[in-house]
């Protein structure tokens, strides 16, 4: 995956035991549904839930669906991955509690020769301290990312401010693997907007760029941080164009012409804005 690659602005789960919310979660501005087998459905009620992504799996979507499975040490969990071998229309997997290259193996073994995307999602100190050979575990791993409720209990945290290693530990570890880089998890808190700006912000500050919401309403707000400013877009755009005008030099930097050195790195920098702002442009025509 190379640096430019730019990877879906918000993701909405719904439960898979919730079918009724299919379609409204299909006609949202997410640019990823997930459907939830695990947190989000009692014991009791995981099978029907399973049953109902299979349906709404055998008939193309209006967008990409993807399933959150359970616990693969579960049977739940085997008899999710044992369903989706066969679901025509499968966007992804998200797997849950992935601690080891050994467990991603264990899902591709599972999945026999049916070949998905897969996001890891990695949350205990465990998984946190594997994240580069999680990330690199296997060709299919196109994601990794942190389950953060399950991550503050093992790390004993109660605030953000507990997770920012760990934060910044996926998002080194995701680019060093070649990986896009990662979403951030669900902000549970639903009708704090304003929190969840602001953690927002402290993600893309870190290197996320974009998040997991368990509504509607929160889409709006993590698509208005997670896309570039008017004044970053017009900066990358400035320095891109003035690129055409600038003098190389042997050392591979180049010398713009108001005397200002650009390296390569910078200018992919700016080509990175670009790639980014164009989600919102996408989203905003559609």
């Amino acid at each position: 995956m190379s640096p430019l690659a730019a990877p879906p602005l918000t993701w909405l789960y719904v439960p898979g035991d919730r079918p009724e919310r299919f379609a409204k979660a299909l006609a949202s501005e997410a640019d990823v549904v997930i459907v939830d087998l695990e947190d989000a459905v009692a014991p009791a009620h995981k099978d029907d839930a399973r049953e109902n992504a299979r349906v709404l799996l055998s008939d193309a979507t209006r967008k990409p669906v993807t399933v959150r499975i359970n616990d693969i040490r579960s049977h739940w969990g085997a008899a999710d991955l044992a369903m989706l071998r066969d679901a025509p229309n499968l966007a992804g997997i998200r797997v849950p509690k992935v601690e080891s290259a050994a467990d991603v193996r264990a899902v591709r073994t599972a999945l026999g020769t049916r070949s998905v995307p897969l996001n890891c999602l990695i949350e205990s100190a465990r998984g946190v301290e594997a994240a580069f050979e999680i990330a690199s575990a296997d060709p299919t791993v196109a994601a990794i990312g942190l389950g953060e409720a399950d991550l503050r209990s093992d790390l004993g945290v109660t605030d953000e401010d507990g997770l920012l290693w760990a934060r910044s530990r996926i998002v080194v570890a995701a680019r060093a693997a070649g990986l896009m880089s990662p979403a951030m998890a669900v902000y549970t808190k639903l009708d704090d907007a304003r929190g969840l700006a602001a953690s927002c912000r402290r993600g893309r500050a870190l290197g996320f760029v974009g998040r997991a919401a368990i509504h509607p309403q929160q889409l709006p707000v993590i698509a208005e941080c997670f896309v570039p400013t008017e004044a970053e877009v017009s900066a990358a755009r400035e320095l891109l164009m003035t690129l055409d005008g600038a003098i190389g030099t042997a050392h591979g930097v180049v010398v713009l012409p108001n005397g200002q050195f650009v390296d390569r790195a910078m200018v992919e920098g700016a080509e990175r804005v670009i790639a980014l702002a164009a989600r919102g442009d996408a989203r905003a025509r559609t």
